[in-house]
């Protein structure tokens, strides 16, 4: 299935996008048709958190809409906006850096030999054509990186890689916009990946069940149409599995946590001269199984 979260009339709703990605259900509006309690949780935080039993009244609602010729709740995608899938994780995002070999060299190191983990706020976090603030009396080095994104589904510590991916609740696609200069003054990786819009998210969330190998998708970043970034997730150093497992170690992972898998090569820091984002740039990023996450730098 395919969840996201979106705004009708100013009401945010969790619903579920159709296979031909036209049309969008309004879950609790369904279920409310349906007869009965209301049950479904408001928010996506909730529904990941809930469970089994999310996923099976989803199913339920799905089953029920088919066979309505006009269903309660079902709006065209054109009728709503979508939003970031979580709109305000409860923590930071967790990113992966240098995870792919090309990229790590066209940033001027070396392949790391462990995974590099560092975070982005969750106010950075915005939704599907939604703005890309430039900050141009801040930085001069605006830069875009296209990620496979992991949502957890359940709670778990030193969880083994065996069972690592049964901790998924599903996927979607991070743009992990960075201000290079302020990265590189600061001589961490936080604040220049922290600013309010930094963390484009979306279109949706694809539940796990729906992507069989995470580990080989296609991952495309595009600029005002030229493709900046192709790669496969298969190309990636350290693979979803290990990277849940290091986490857990000492971290508790919870239901709605999300980490961002690392980019390939083809940043805007990576070409001679760079190609920073400017104004009116429209990014794309595409993975595969997913779809297309699109915003414009203002």
């Amino acid at each position: 299935m395919q969840f996201v979260t979106a705004k009708k009339e100013e009401k945010v709703f969790v619903g579920i996008v159709d296979e031909s990605f036209r049309t969008v259900l309004h879950m609790r509006e369904a279920q409310k048709a349906m007869g009965g309690k209301v049950t479904i949780p408001i928010t996506m935080a909730e529904c990941i958190e809930a469970g089994e039993a999310f996923i099976k009244q989803a199913e339920e609602v799905m089953k029920w809409a088919k066979e309505q010729e006009k269903p309660a709740g079902q709006y065209t995608l054109e009728e709503v906006k979508l939003l970031a899938p979580i709109p305000r994780p409860r923590k930071n995002i967790i990113c992966v850096g240098k995870n792919y070999k090309e990229h790590a060299l066209e940033m001027g190191s070396d392949k790391p030999e462990h995974i590099i983990f560092f975070t982005k706020a969750p106010t950075t976090v915005v939704g599907q054509h939604d703005y890309i603030h430039s900050y141009p009396h801040l930085t001069h080095e605006l830069d875009y990186e296209g990620e496979l994104a992991v949502v957890i589904g359940k709670k778990g510590k030193s969880i083994s890689a065996e069972e690592a991916l049964s901790h998924v609740f599903g996927y979607t696609i991070v743009n992990d916009i960075t201000a290079r200069d302020i990265q590189s003054r600061h001589k961490q990786f936080f604040l220049g990946k922290s600013f309010d819009t930094f963390c484009p998210m979306g279109p949706i969330l694809v539940h796990r069940t729906r992507i069989e190998s995470p580990d080989d998708l296609v991952i495309e970043t595009k600029v005002n149409g030229e493709v900046r970034q192709s790669s496969r997730t298969s190309e990636m150093l350290f693979h979803i599995a290990e990277i849940i497992s290091v986490l857990s170690q000492g971290m508790t992972l919870e239901p709605g946590d999300i980490i961002a898998t690392g980019t390939p090569a083809g940043v805007g820091k990576g070409f001679q001269p760079p190609r920073f984002l400017k104004p009116g740039d429209v990014v794309e990023v595409t993975v595969e199984k997913i779809g297309t996450l699109r915003n414009t730098v203002k």
